[in-house]
């Protein structure tokens, strides 16, 4: 991956979207996957032979989904 390092807020209403880029005369075929819609996108873009760097990717984000599913979920007080 080229180096940036930013940061955003995801928020309820963001969107993702993804787009296949057929090749043409100035390159090959890719792969955008955009997350944003409001002020802020991040588009990722990924060329054949990427797809497992995505896989950790979404692995990675089911991750951060689960943590944040257990921090909205009941509080447990260890009275249980």
């Amino acid at each position: 991956m080229k180096s940036l390092t930013t940061s955003a807020h995801l928020e309820p209403d963001t969107t993702s979207s993804v787009t296949v880029f057929s090749p043409t005369d100035h390159g090959g075929r890719f792969v955008s996957l955009r997350i944003g819609g409001g002020d802020v996108d991040l588009a990722l873009i990924a060329q054949p032979g990427t797809a497992d760097v995505l896989r950790a990717l979404a692995r990675a984000a089911d991750e951060a989904a689960s943590a944040l599913d257990q921090m909205t979920g009941p509080a447990s007080d260890g009275d249980a």
